[in-house]
């Protein structure tokens, strides 16, 4: 059920009511964009955050979870850039380059980006107010009512822009690298849209860096949209790592991709070390005879939330989907994953597949799970599955015969369960770099969980 009225208003909703009238009159886009802005608060403040009673946030009531709103982030000055650029030296960030800095793009740090592919800010495409990209930057039809996504649209400050010219193949991957620099806590909003044309290829990987790590991190929050649109026979593979070391933080992010006919769209996410995350992804399929494969690892411990929620609609026939999700929940952390798959009239020989797993390794851990079906068309192959238990015993046990103890057995074990995943990126580099973040997450736990009582020695 949704309920599009609630008996009052949050701290935090007050918060962002009052930035919106403060801020809106300097957020950039003409005046078509600046409707769009009014009308995005407006649609906003119907539900306000969403929370428990919204079907779709039954799981992660952002009302009751976020109490506050933090200001808005500021463009990045001279000095914190020429301070970045000497961190991505050291760090060795690599040059094919696309920086975002607190949600702002900042063409200094920006690097190495090869012909065929031009990028420009979103706030240069807004005040541009070309209409073909403003209809695709909004993609109202493919977040219908969402909350968030109209509070992106309101208060988007700046993004990136990037169109792939029709044909062009990019073996490379384009690092999309969202950096937070700001000295106190705060909030940015940033949209960014990927244009592929038809025939081209490109590997996009979003990573985070956070600048100067010497100090305490704070913890902030951003609301981020990427959209797609892929044309035919377009092939995009997609890796996003949303890690870090705020516990504290909320990090909500909508990926929304049109897929044209005879076209390929690869994603996998990796979350880990944020307090509260929610990545939701929608994804139609516009032409015939495309292919989707969603994927990701959530990593989660202390009081961390993460929640994953899927829309895949199935448009046009003969299409095939997959999407397979893995959790490692420690403490008392909670994962969401939900998932449904829309198949809609005439999208016949739809090929479907849906499937989460968790490892529970605490009594205190939850996860929910709700995977959906939806079908309208009778020449179909759709199907869900769903698991949550522990390491397996006897594998624990055998490790332990071969001179393992207990707590390298287990992290072992835990590295395989998320490995098998990442191991299907595609590209070595990246597999590495994220088998990397699955090693230090589980180095960085407090210890391992108490072992089982079968004969087995800790």
């Amino acid at each position: 059920m949704n309920a599009d009225i609630i008996p009052a208003r949050t701290p935090a909703e007050i918060s962002l009511a009052r930035t919106f009238d403060a801020f809106k009159a300097g957020l950039p886009g003409n005046m078509d964009v600046t409707k769009w802005r009014e009308a995005s608060f407006k649609a906003f403040k119907v539900s306000g955050l969403p929370h428990r009673r919204i079907e779709a946030w039954h799981y992660t009531d952002l009302r009751a979870l976020m109490r506050d709103a933090l200001p808005l982030a500021s463009f990045p000055g001279a000095a914190t850039i020429d301070a970045l650029r000497a961190e991505f030296a050291a760090a060795r960030v690599p040059r094919q380059r696309i920086v975002l800095v607190d949600g702002f793009f900042v063409p200094e740090l920006s690097d190495g980006l090869p012909e065929g592919l031009k990028v420009r800010s979103l706030a240069s495409a807004l005040t541009e107010g070309r209409p073909d990209l403003i209809a695709l930057l909004s993609s109202h039809d493919l977040a219908a009512r969402d909350p968030i996504v109209s509070l992106n649209a309101a208060l988007m400050q700046d993004g990136v822009v990037i169109e792939v010219a029709p044909s062009t193949v990019i073996a490379e991957p384009i690092n999309l690298v969202h950096a937070t620099a700001s000295p106190t806590p705060a909030a940015h909003f940033s949209r960014s849209a990927l244009i592929l044309g038809a025939g081209a290829s490109l590997r996009l990987a979003e990573s985070r860096h956070i600048a100067n790590r010497a100090q305490p991190v704070g913890a902030g929050q951003a609301n981020a949209c990427l959209i797609v649109s892929l044309g035919d026979g377009a092939k995009l593979a997609h890796t996003a790592m949303a890690t870090g070391t705020a516990p504290a933080g909320v990090r909500l992010e909508s990926v929304m991709v049109r897929i044209g006919a005879r076209a390929k769209f690869d994603s996998f996410a990796l979350v880990a070390g944020i307090g509260l995350v929610r990545r939701q992804m929608f994804v139609r399929f516009e032409g015939a005879e495309s292919e989707a494969l969603l994927s990701g690892v959530s990593l989660l411990g202390g009081r961390e939330h993460a929640d994953t929620t899927l829309l895949v609609e199935h448009v046009a026939p003969g299409c095939v989907s997959r999407e397979t999700f893995k959790y490692i929940l420690d403490e008392e952390a909670t994962g969401v994953f939900q998932g449904k798959i829309h198949v809609a009239p005439g999208a016949q020989k739809t090929d479907g597949k849906m499937l989460c797993k968790a490892m529970l390794l605490s009594d205190m851990a939850a996860m929910n799970n709700k995977p959906e079906l939806e079908i309208f068309a009778d020449d179909v192959a759709c199907g869900h599955g769903a698991t949550c238990g522990g390491l397996d015993i006897d594998q624990l046990f055998y490790l332990q015969t071969r001179g393992l103890p207990f707590a390298q057995a287990e992290a072992l074990l835990l590295e395989a369960f998320a490995g098998e995943l990442v191991d299907g990126i595609g590209h070595e580099g990246l597999i590495k770099a994220y088998r990397r973040e699955v090693s230090a997450w589980l180095s960085a736990r407090h210890g391992p969980t108490a072992a089982p009582s079968r004969g087995l020695i800790a």
